[in-house]
């Protein structure tokens, strides 16, 4: 997640009702209507990639141990004219935690770990802001969200591209302040599966990207899935990312996160998720593989752990949805190990959402009916996959159609509609005739945070400009909000994550502390500004 100019993170993670990274009124089923009546697959995907301004993604379907579906729509670059295939390579983000958590069961399995060990057992150096949470956090929580740290905390120090290693990363975890106590309740993070996956690379003394290859992709058969952006040069039928641009679809940057690839670390494609969502329903087996020469069945992880990774660890809260969505509002809604769980139309179904610069995913597998569906676009459209996967999903288990491209494009647009009406009535509003307490110079300088560092403040031309000293393209124009509070306008305008600046003085007139908190509430969660808190530099005095 997490990771989004999208719509707002919170309305992504409730629109999916997990995740990508991913909207904030849950998608709920609705009567039937006339339009909705007949499933053409062609014609739903045109009305998406049209209604949601995608331009291109590759839906896989499977039931009962067969591929149904496994194929492209769109384009994979705006603009040209090569068409989205089965074959064609997505970055899928968080949807790569499942990975992550089958391969710590299957060390599980192999009997180099377990479920409950302290994480200290295995990573000495590992420590949390608080002593008490070191010593008690499990691997089992690595996975979970319920560590105490706030939504997104840390991320950015893998995101968007930093210089920041793993190892700096875990370290740096020590620095951040909790929001809950431990435990308490669910907040989706991303660094402590970076943590998970330090783990799975030492176990395996191979990095996380070579372990996954040997021990979950090569087995599989997932022979064009890679983990890393690197792997995919020289391959031409590659997805580009897209991003809103001043509202504006438009082909980006992809954004390289070789850092965080407990995480996010998977780019694959339809015919590939397909295989790994078969082995998934099929509680670990392996399609097709047989047996071994003992005549022992040939699975990636034993059936005890797939009930694992699908048995609730943390509870997550049930928003209500709008009254046109009330209709798949869950029962129950927790998180496993490396899965969200809830229930529609009676079944459980185990899924996750996936965000990145420019790529949403998401997948969904109900394991009473053998079903899986996976949906990679190379777009930031939370309710473009949110309305493909209940079209799908009310196909596939025979419920009354509706339609949901309709419902849910009509849910995103008030919310965005209202959240626009704010950020206008912010601006009408403030002080537009103050003026800051300082010289504008008086605001230049080096400020540090605890766990991100260093960031700067200086003159550039006739402007202020902002740079986070990790984060290369982290750099934008200071504009005057109001009183001591200013606006960076980053450079990189697809990030959609602008972001107020406050400044809070001393009695003497100095500038105690500067922080952070993004302007809308659009902004992915992942740009956690409001969790940076950054104090002045002082430059030493000449001697």
């Amino acid at each position: 997640m997490h990771p989004m100019n999208k719509l707002a993170a919170a309305i992504v993670l409730a629109l999916c009702a997990a995740g990508a990274s991913v909207a904030k009124a849950q998608a709920a089923a609705a009567p039937a209507s006339a339009s909705a009546a007949a499933f053409d697959l062609d014609a739903d995907v045109a009305r998406v990639l049209k209604n949601f301004d995608v331009p291109g993604l590759a839906i896989a379907v499977v039931k009962d141990g067969k591929v149904v579906v496994a194929r492209g729509f769109g384009v994979r670059k705006l603009g040209e004219a090569a068409p989205v295939d089965g074959k064609t390579i997505f970055e899928i983000a968080s949807n790569s935690k499942a990975f992550t958590a089958a391969a710590l069961a299957m060390l599980v399995d192999d009997g180099k770990l377990a479920w409950d060990d302290p994480v200290t057992r295995h990573l000495p150096d590992f420590q949390m802001y608080d002593a008490y949470v070191t010593k008690e956090m499990t691997v089992r929580d690595l996975l979970t969200h319920r560590s105490g740290l706030g939504l997104g905390a840390g991320d950015l120090m893998w995101w968007p591209t930093t210089s920041f290693t793993t190892d700096e990363i875990i370290h740096n975890l020590r620095f951040i302040r909790p929001a809950t106590s431990f435990r308490n309740s669910y907040a989706y993070d991303n660094l402590l599966y970076i943590v998970a996956g330090k783990i799975i690379a030492q176990k395996a003394g191979k990095s996380w990207g070579d372990t996954m290859r040997e021990r979950i992709l090569k087995p599989v058969g997932m022979t064009s899935t890679t983990t890393s952006l690197a792997e995919n040069a020289g391959n031409p039928n590659v997805a580009n990312a897209h991003s809103k641009i001043d509202g504006k679809i438009a082909a980006v940057k992809a954004m390289p996160v070789a850092n965080a690839v407990g995480a996010v670390g998977i780019n694959t494609n339809a015919d590939d998720i397909a295989r790994w969502m078969n082995v998934l329903l099929d509680g670990g087996k392996l399609d097709g593989a047989g047996k071994d020469a003992a005549g022992k069945e040939l699975r990636l992880f034993s059936a005890a752990q797939s009930r694992e990774m699908w048995t609730p660890q943390t509870p997550m809260k049930i928003s209500e949805p709008k009254p046109p969505l009330a209709a798949t509002k869950p029962n129950f809604f927790a998180y496993g190990l490396g899965f969200q769980l809830r229930d529609y139309k009676g079944q459980k179904l185990a899924q996750h959402g996936g965000a990145l610069q420019g790529f949403y995913s998401r997948v969904v597998l109900v394991p009473e009916s053998k079903l899986g569906i996976a949906i990679l676009t190379n777009a930031e459209s939370g309710g473009a996959m949110t309305a493909l996967q209940y079209r799908l999903l009310d196909q596939y288990l025979g419920a009354a159609p509706s339609d949901w491209i309709k419902l849910i494009g009509d849910v995103e647009a008030e919310a965005h509609a209202k959240e626009q009406a704010r950020l206008k009535n912010a601006t009408s509003t403030r002080a537009a005739k103050s003026k800051p307490s300082l010289a504008l110079a008086a605001y230049d300088g080096d400020y540090q945070d605890a766990w991100y560092g260093k960031a700067t403040i200086k003159a550039v031309g006739n402007k202020r400009v902002l740079s986070f000293a990790k984060t290369p393209d982290l750099t934008g124009d200071l504009e005057h909000f109001q009183h001591d509070t200013f606006i960076v306008r980053w450079k990189e305008r697809n990030f959609n994550a602008d972001a107020y600046v406050t400044f809070s003085l001393n009695p003497d007139g100095s500038i105690e502390r500067m922080r952070m908190a993004p302007v809308s509430t659009e902004t992915d969660f992942s740009y956690d500004f409001a969790d940076l808190m950054f104090t002045p530099i002082k430059a030493d005095k000449p001697k």
